[in-house]
C-alpha cells in the first residue's frame, strides 16, 4: 500500500505521525511524508521519503491577523485553518497525488488541506488527533469557513473529518473524536530521535516545558524555576525556539536546553511540569506521570481539565500560577501516591490500545473500501 503523511512542520504536528510512518514502512508499504521545507531534512535523516508541501502555522498566523486585526480570535484561527493553510497544502499536494496516486492519504487533524486535496483525487483520508477537537461553539462558527474544503458537507468536526486515528484514551476521551463515524484507536507512541539517558540517577526529576511553538511566557518559566527549586529535585528544562538565557540564573540541579529528547527525558521523569500541549499531556500520561499543566492557550486548558478529572493531574491559571502554589502542587504530585496511582491507570489504558503496527490492517481494510 501507498501511503502519503501530511503534517505542519512543527514538532507537536507531524512527530504523533511518525510511529505510525516508521511502522508501515517497516511493514513493507511505502511512505511518503509530506511537510514545510524546515522539517524535510531531519525527517530525511530519519530515512522517511520527504516531500515539501505546504506552509508554516506562524506564517498562517501572521497573515490572518494582518486580515482581522481586531480579532476575535476564532475568526483569526478559522482564517489560518480552514483558508490560508489548507489552501496552501491543497494546492501543493493536488499535482502530487495525481504523479503517486496513493491508497490512502494520513493527515494531523490541522492540515485538513490534505483532506481536501484527497477528496478531489478520489483517495481515502483519515485524520489523526494531535489534539482536541474544537469546542461546539467555535465549530459552529467556523463550519462555513471549512465548506470549501468539503464541498459543502461539513463533518462534525471539519478537521478531523469522516474517519479518525483517535490518540485519546478511555479516561482523557475527546467525545468528538469517539463519535467520529470510522474510529480507529490508536496508542499515542513518544516519538523522538535516539538517545543516551539524559542524567544519573538520583533526586527526583522533573521535567518542565512550555512547548515548541508558541505560549513562551517568561514570567510562567520563572515562576516554575523558583517554585521547583525549593523541592529536592532534578529539573530539565525545554524552552522551544525562545532564549535560554531569556531565563536569567538558573539553580545547579536545573538543566536548560532549547529542545530536549523528549521521549527520553520521559522515560526517566518522577513528574512532568508543563503547558498542556497534547503530544506532552499524551507522552506523559503513557509513562504513567502525574503532570502539572499551566495552560497558556489552544486546547490546553481543556487538556488540564481532563487530567484532573481522570486524577493524574493538577491545573493552575490566572493568579494561582506562582512559586509558592506550584512548589506545594508539585510537593503534592511527587509525594501523594493517589496521582501516581491514577496515573500509571491511565498508563494501562494507553498500553492497552491498538499498537501502531497492530492499526495498520484495519487501515488498509478501510483503504480498499
Amino acid at each position: 500500500m501507498r501511503i502519503l503523511f501530511s503534517g505542519r512542520p512543527a514538532y507537536g504536528h507531524l512527530y504523533p505521525l511518525l510511529p505510525l510512518a516508521r511502522a508501515a514502512r517497516d511493514a513493507g508499504h511505502r511512505v511518503t511524508i509530506a511537510t514545510g521545507p524546515t522539517f524535510v531534512p531531519q525527517l530525511a535523516e530519519f530515512g522517511f521519503d520527504t516531500r515539501e508541501a505546504g506552509t508554516s502555522i506562524g506564517v498562517a498566523e501572521a497573515e490572518a491577523v494582518q486580515r482581522h486585526p481586531d480579532g476575535p480570535v476564532v475568526a483569526v484561527m478559522a482564517t489560518m485553518f480552514a483558508d490560508i493553510l489548507a489552501r496552501r497544502t491543497l494546492a501543493d499536494l493536488e499535482p502530487m497525488l495525481k504523479v503517486d496516486r496513493p491508497d490512502l492519504v494520513i493527515y494531523e487533524m490541522s492540515d485538513v488541506g490534505a483532506a481536501g486535496a484527497a477528496r478531489r483525487a478520489g483517495i481515502p483520508a483519515v485524520s489523526v488527533t494531535i489534539g482536541r477537537s474544537m469546542p461546539t461553539e467555535a465549530r459552529g462558527f467556523a463550519a462555513p469557513s471549512f465548506e470549501w474544503i468539503w464541498d459543502g458537507d461539513v463533518p462534525a468536526d471539519p478537521m478531523l473529518g469522516d474517519a479518525c486515528l483517535d490518540l485519546w484514551p478511555a479516561g482523557l476521551a475527546d467525545p468528538v473524536a469517539a463519535a467520529v463515524p470510522a474510529r480507529f484507536p490508536l496508542r499515542p507512541v513518544p516519538w523522538s530521535a535516539p538517545a543516551p539517558p539524559w542524567s544519573p540517577p538520583g533526586r527526583p526529576l522533573v521535567y518542565l516545558t512550555l512547548g515548541t511553538v508558541s505560549f513562551h511566557v517568561i514570567e510562567v518559566f520563572r515562576a516554575a524555576l523558583d517554585g521547583l527549586a525549593r523541592l529536592p529535585v532534578r529539573v530539565v528544562v525545554a524552552t522551544g525556539p525562545g532564549d535560554p538565557a531569556a531565563l536569567g540564573p538558573v539553580a545547579s540541579n536545573v538543566q536548560v536546553a532549547r529542545f530536549v529528547p523528549q521521549a527520553r527525558v520521559l522515560a526517566e521523569a518522577d513528574l512532568v511540569v508543563h503547558h498542556g500541549g497534547s503530544g506532552t499531556t499524551l507522552g506523559a500520561a503513557a509513562h504513567g506521570l502525574p503532570q502539572l499543566v499551566l495552560p497558556q492557550g489552544a486546547d490546553q486548558f481543556v487538556n488540564a481539565d481532563a487530567l484532573a478529572a481522570q486524577g493524574s493531574g493538577l491545573g493552575l491559571t490566572g493568579d494561582d500560577v506562582t512559586p509558592d502554589v506550584i512548589a506545594e502542587c508539585a510537593r503534592t504530585l511527587l509525594g501523594e501516591p493517589v496521582h501516581r496511582a491514577t496515573a500509571q491507570a491511565l498508563a494501562a489504558q494507553i498500553a492497552a490500545m491498538p499498537s501502531p503496527a497492530q492499526v495498520l490492517p484495519e487501515l488498509e481494510a478501510f483503504a480498499a473500501r
